[in-house]
């Protein structure tokens, strides 16, 4: 994709003249002119003047059709996070609403955070809160992520990288969800280019190679418009619309499928004045051409989520070559295009009581809810992936009413959508009349009955790990935190208790209390006894909150750990293994599978009963727990030898996008570099990414860097980790 030209003030004002919006001239001048202060002589890694990025973002604002106080906060956007300038000036100088857009896209840079994600959480569940109060903010926020992957070539790879995988999962997945498409498909295009060049590459030239079929679906649309007249559909508006580069990649990659193979690569937009008209269209279509089974979609009267409308038929046309075609009316084109930003656009903007731009963000508010009393970081990162996917299904229940989830959901999501009673009291379901598990995954186009039982019947807590939906597990948390709180309590003991005793966590009687209540602190709880019942109503995960218990327990031990805990003078012996331990000649030396440290490692040994000496890792869990037990005495110094030779076990963890070939890839690879593989193996994810573990014979640290950086050029592998 070209990198963008770089915008001035007078570029702005053109396009404000040309949108024929009364914008408030004078107020946003008064804004560019504190920007451009402020901004003084900061300029971007590019190496152009800060000053022009807001102006970029202001441009995109204004291509939306928003209001003055959004293109003022385009403007202002970055100047509390990185100048002098505060809050409070610019509510002095511009408002209240100003300040909330520009608070809402401001990151928490000032507060520490334990890792990378939990402050990408803590970020994000600020802006979806500002959002819920008022929908500019993540209309800003597009307009300035996007302008930042337009001009990302910039960024340190690593960091392009990164900043290409959240767009994808978080930033793409809301514009379409707000309904947005030409954002949502830029921001997707991007972020494959930073993600997996080579593949979108492939999928370019694909296109450009393909320049017959550009004169065969203009001649379509010549027949369709002479068709639709002589049908009495003379002001029809008809325009050609290719599929979007990520659009290719993901049925290509995802769904094995060859560029041939793909039907609607190629489109036909057909534009009219009613909802009847586009009926008829439809017909007229289907008279002219051999409309392909299945592959008819009536979002009209089944909207999107997102309340997208459109007819959707993919067709034979004379020439033996699929295509599709979409109809719709002008307006359900201007929502398709411009989503929620599409009321500003086309409208005198909207007031606070506008109950359909209200709906469009209520799973915001949904969300936030299922997430206010959690503090584990990813969960509100993995709510958002799941609830934003952009496939759904639409299932039918007996009475005929549409019920929309998301691919993936169960019965039980079907039933919680109905309403929390019927999932409640769910026994069992239907599905087209025949009984189906209460974990059957939902299919477009089926009727799904839900069997019911008695009043106080209740969900069961394993339905936690079933259920897809936010809203089914905000429900089933509900239930157990009101009907079952002494329940709650003992679960959550039990299982926190079961799980420390599996990782050999024992804390002294005289400081259990203690302990416990730091914990309960750091999980923004006021007692122990709201985090067991948390735990038990699933309101905080056993695996997020063990990070904190271990963090806390390691703490413990260094505050409890004698200063000397060797007892063996330091001198150097014969190496064994390429390991030094000092005190002894020639032992028996073993590297322990917990941590498989490498030469370049900070080591220690433990002399075992029988079995030489067990070589750890230096930061191994193990290690810390071994030196605070009676054991402690028999935890020696070692170090490696000058000079190591030896091939060590490595295991690496590799997540990647899903595509044909990335096993052989990578086996390949290996091959080519002379590495003897002890284990590989492979699995695929649900959303359309892969995981990949992987056992190799390296020298030292240094070998294994040098391997994982070659790892990673491989296509489609996102991040490698040492497991």
């Amino acid at each position: 994709m070209e990198k963008p030209s770089v915008l001035t003030y007078e570029d702005l004002k053109k396009l404000t003249e040309e949108s024929g919006k009364p914008y408030d001239m004078e107020k946003i001048e008064r804004a560019y002119e504190m920007a451009r202060n402020a901004h003084q002589d900061q300029r971007r890694l590019s190496g152009e003047l800060y000053i022009s990025h807001p102006i970029a973002v202001a441009c995109l604002v204004v291509n939306l059709g928003l209001d003055t106080d959004s293109v003022i906060a385009a403007l202002l956007h970055d100047v509390v996070e990185d100048t002098g300038l505060s809050l409070d000036t610019l509510r002095q100088n511009f408002g209240a609403d100003v300040v909330l857009l520009v608070d809402g896209v401001t990151k928490l840079g000032k507060i520490k955070f334990s890792s990378m994600e939990e402050q990408q959480a803590e970020n994000l569940r600020k802006m979806l809160m500002a959002m819920s109060k008022d929908v500019r903010v993540m209309l800003v926020k597009l307009c300035d992520r996007l302008h930042n992957m337009r001009t990302g070539d910039a960024w340190p790879e690593q960091k392009r990288r990164d900043k290409a995988l959240e767009t994808m999962e978080v930033y793409a997945p809301i514009a379409h969800r707000l309904g947005i498409s030409s954002i949502k498909e830029e921001l997707e295009d991007r972020s494959l280019q930073y993600l997996d060049p080579v593949g979108y590459e492939e999928i370019r030239s694909y296109l450009a190679k393909n320049g017959s079929a550009e004169q065969f679906i203009a001649g379509i649309v010549e027949r369709i418009r002479e068709h639709l007249a002589q049908n009495g559909m003379e002001k029809c508006f008809i325009k050609k619309r290719i599929k979007s580069v990520y659009g290719i990649y993901r049925k290509m990659y995802m769904q094995n499928r060859t560029f041939e193979e793909i039907y609607d690569v190629y489109a036909v937009r057909i534009i009219l004045d009613t909802v009847s008209e586009c009926y008829n269209a439809l017909g007229v279509i289907h008279d002219m051409y051999h409309p392909i089974p299945s592959r008819f979609k009536d979002y009209i009267s089944t909207p999107k989520p997102n309340m997208y409308q459109s007819l959707h038929t993919t067709v034979l046309g004379h020439e033996g070559i699929p295509f599709e075609v979409q109809i719709r009316t002008w307006e359900m084109d201007q929502t398709a295009e411009y989503g929620v930003a599409a009321h500003w656009k086309y409208k005198a903007g909207v007031t606070s009581d506008n109950k359909q731009l209200d709906d469009r963000v209520a799973w915001v508010r949904q969300l936030l809810e299922s997430q206010r009393e959690s503090d584990d970081a990813g969960d509100l990162l993995r709510e958002i992936k799941s609830e934003l996917l952009p496939e759904e299904v639409f299932a039918f229940t007996p009475k005929g009413d549409v019920i929309n989830l998301p691919t993936g959901a169960t019965a039980i999501d079907f039933a919680y959508a109905i309403h929390s009673a019927v999932g409640n009291r769910m026994i069992g379901a239907k599905a087209n009349g025949r009984i189906v598990p209460i974990d059957h995954k939902v299919v477009t186009g089926e009727i799904i009955e839900i069997i019911t039982g008695p009043k106080d019947k209740g969900p069961s807590r394993d339905w936690l790990n079933i259920v897809t939906t936010s809203e089914a597990k905000n429900k089933i948390r509900n239930w157990f935190k009101k009907e079952r709180k002494e329940e709650n309590i003992a679960e959550g003991k039990a299982a926190l208790e079961k799980e420390m005793r599996r990782n050999l966590i024992t804390v002294p009687e005289d400081k259990y209390d203690e302990f416990m209540t730091e914990i309960a602190h750091r999980m923004r709880l006021n007692t122990v006894e709201e985090m067991y019942a948390a735990l038990g109503y699933g309101g905080i995960q056993l695996s997020r909150l063990m990070i904190r218990v271990k963090d806390e327990y390691s703490k413990l031990v260094r505050e409890n750990t004698p200063t000397t805990v060797f007892k063996v003078p330091l001198k150097k012996h014969k190496s064994s293994e390429g390991v030094l331990v000092e005190g002894m000649d020639d032992c028996l030396v073993k590297f322990a599978k917990c941590c498989n440290p490498l030469p370049g490692d900070d080591i220690i040994g433990f002399v075992t009963r029988g079995f030489g000496v067990s070589i750890h890792k230096r930061d191994c869990p193990n290690v810390r727990m071994g030196l605070e037990g009676e054991d402690a005495p028999r935890w020696v110094r070692a170090h490696w030898a000058e000079g190591v030779k030896e091939s060590f076990k490595s295991s690496l963890e590799i997540s990647a996008i899903d595509r044909d070939g990335l096993m052989a890839d990578v086996a390949g690879l290996i091959a080519e570099m002379h590495l003897p593989c002890y284990a590989i193996s492979a699995r695929q994810l649900s959303d359309g990414r892969a995981t990949m573990s992987l056992t190799v014979g390296v020298n030292n640290t240094e070998h294994l860097n040098t391997v994982i950086a070659r790892l990673k050029k491989i296509r489609s592998v996102t991040s490698i980790i040492r497991v």
